[in-house]
């Protein structure tokens, strides 16, 4: 194997394991969505690299876009429904639950 396809098997290695960091990381509530993004658009990239050369680190990719799209799907419904609730109890007057005015 020569020097060119060593360099480009270490770096798939090593996006492989940014892109389970990034997976992990975002399963940070509001913080993690930027990793989320990033997870996916590494995984993108090594996989293009998959092609060509055996990666030891492809189950690290795996999990890292299964927990970039559990925390971007978890976290989106938890803000829509903390976004519908506020907008379906308010009710307009500025009395927040008290009097009956």
């Amino acid at each position: 194997m020569n020097a060119d396809a060593s360099a480009k098997k270490i770096k798939m290695l090593k996006a492989s394991l940014r892109c389970f960091v990034y997976g992990l990381l975002s399963l940070i509530p509001l913080f993690g969505f930027p990793f989320a993004i990033g997870a996916l658009w590494i995984s993108g990239r090594v996989r293009v690299t998959e092609r060509n050369y055996w990666n030891a680190a492809r189950p690290y990719r795996i999990w890292g876009v299964a927990c970039a799209a559990f925390g971007t799907i978890f976290w989106f419904c938890i803000l829509s429904l903390i976004i519908s609730n506020a907008v379906f109890n308010s009710n307009g007057s500025g009395n927040y639950g008290g009097g009956g005015e």
